[in-house]
């Protein structure tokens, strides 16, 4: 004889106390009701539990209650929109400060071109060679690109780029639908 696990056995129980199981099932169950002591305990605990559920009646809600439901939410007060509890100003420095970031690194780059300064003595202003092609070819970028500093500050830019990308299709996505 196969054992049941008391999971399967309660279930069979159940079946057989709503009358969902077979003749064959009904029969085999009383068989087992007669003689397993587990069978007969378990049984008379989901009989129980099956007459309470039968005397217990179940309160119908009011007809107005999804009405009343949504009248409490109405009356909580619901979050804001983000819009109004982060400070622009914070937004604004924030951006400023890393505008202020990339115009030093342009002067830091512009700074190492050796620029060189050709007078005669018959203008006031003296004249600036600016041959920019031959002066971009002779330049050293290596010297700019090798420092760590620069890398991480060009990393950082990128990566602010890239959330800022992010942020400005999310907000396009959510405008659109």
């Amino acid at each position: 004889m196969i054992m049941d696990t008391p999971i399967q056995i309660e279930e069979r129980l159940w079946d057989y106390i709503d009358g969902l199981s077979s003749p064959a099932e009904q029969s085999a169950i009383e068989a087992l009701l007669a003689e397993n002591l587990e069978w007969q305990r378990k049984y008379k605990e989901l009989l129980n539990i099956h007459q309470e559920m039968q005397e217990t009646e179940l309160d119908a809600p009011s007809m107005r209650f999804s009405k009343n439901v949504m009248e409490e939410i109405a009356r909580l007060q619901v979050a804001p929109a983000t819009k109004t509890y982060i400070n622009k100003n914070v937004i604004r420095s924030i951006g400023a400060f890393f505008l202020a970031m990339i115009a030093g690194f342009l002067v830091y780059c512009l700074g190492q071109f050796k620029w060189s300064a050709s007078g005669s003595s018959s203008t006031f202003l003296p004249r600036y060679d600016l041959d920019l092609d031959t002066k971009m070819r002779a330049f050293n970028w290596g010297k700019i690109f090798s420092s760590g500093y620069t890398t991480v500050f060009m990393l950082v830019l990128v990566i602010l780029a890239l959330v800022m990308l992010d942020m400005y299709l999310q907000r396009k996505k959510h405008q659109t639908t």
